[in-house]
């Protein structure tokens, strides 16, 4: 089995999803951000603070690449991890990746009930959170789109919900690909 990435913006379900469906695959789920908070001592939001954007995608590349040279697991990584194209194709060659879509408002108002939104995410832009939301997505959208195998909006469902509808697409892409492979066979 491969590694499965979840990306998409912020408060799109990413993690959440994984823990519920690395638990379903007997798999470990891997939020990135933790990981790379704890091997430098510090938020993400100071990483940025003090050390720049360009140190932040850095630790991150390398911590994307080391978690999807191991063992499967089923990862979370930051919103902004599709920036780079390195890391893109590294997600893309070494795991499927789903990307988890909400609507502005429904991204907005999860932002809000998440007490630890401002404290470890840094604004991007600096404007309003629905405004940077708008903004920030329509410039990643292509990269989330060219990264991705498949998407899932996450509105109005519940995560048991979302695990079930990626099951189904990993399986339907993956019989997809068997009958691909089965007629590329036949004379």
């Amino acid at each position: 089995m491969k590694s499965i990435s979840l990306i998409g913006y912020r408060c799109t379900g990413k993690t959440t999803v994984a823990r519920l469906l690395a638990e379903r695959l007997g798999l470990r789920a891997v939020d990135s951000d933790p990981l790379i908070e704890r091997r430098c001592g510090k938020p993400i939001a100071a990483i940025f603070a003090e050390d720049g954007e360009a140190t932040f995608r850095n630790l991150e590349e390398r911590m994307v690449a080391e978690l999807l040279d191991g063992e499967p697991v089923v990862l979370s990584p930051g919103g902004g991890a599709i920036l780079r194209e390195s890391t893109r194709s590294r997600l893309r060659n070494a795991s499927t990746v789903v990307w988890l879509t909400a609507e502005v408002e429904m991204i907005a108002a999860r932002m809000n009930a998440d007490a630890t939104t401002a404290a470890r995410r840094p604004s991007l832009t600096g404007r309003s959170p629905t405004e940077e939301i708008r903004t920030v997505l329509e410039s990643r959208e292509p990269f989330y789109r060219e990264t991705a195998h498949f998407t899932v909006a996450t509105d109005g469902k519940t995560p048991g919900e979302i695990v079930e509808e990626i099951l189904m697409r990993i399986m339907e892409n993956t019989e997809n690909a068997r009958c691909a492979q089965n007629a590329e066979r036949k004379p």
